[in-house]
C-alpha cells in the first residue's frame, strides 16, 4: 500500500512532473536510490537514515517534528540545488 500524495498547488500550472523529476534528480545526486517512477518514495529511504519509523500507510503515530525531519531534507536539497542553478544562471548572464 503507497502513501497518498498529498495534493500539491504549484504556483505555476503543469510544473508538477517537473518538479518529481528534479526532486528525483537532487536526492540520487545526494547518494539516495531514488525510482525515477516513484520519486516520492526516497522519503522512505531518508526517513531509515534519520531513524524515523515511517511506513507506507498510517503514519498518525509519528510527530510533526519527525515528519518535518523528513520534508526538511529532501526540501532543503532541493532549495540548495535551485540556487546552486540560479547562480550559475547569473553568472553565466554576465558574462555575455
Amino acid at each position: 500500500m503507497r502513501m497518498a500524495r498529498r495534493n500539491r498547488k504549484y504556483a505555476v500550472p503543469g510544473v508538477a512532473q517537473g518538479m518529481q523529476a528534479f526532486k528525483a534528480e537532487v536526492m540520487k545526486r545526494e547518494g539516495y536510490a531514488v525510482d525515477p517512477n516513484h520519486p516520492d518514495d526516497v522519503k522512505y529511504e531518508v526517513a531509515k537514515e534519520l531513524g524515523v519509523p515511517l511506513q507506507p500507510g498510517d503514519n498518525g503515530g509519528l510527530t510533526t517534528e519527525s515528519v518535518g525531519q523528513i520534508g526538511g531534507k529532501i526540501g532543503g536539497s532541493m532549495v540548495r540545488e535551485m540556487v546552486r542553478l540560479a547562480k550559475e544562471q547569473l553568472a553565466n548572464k554576465d558574462q555575455l
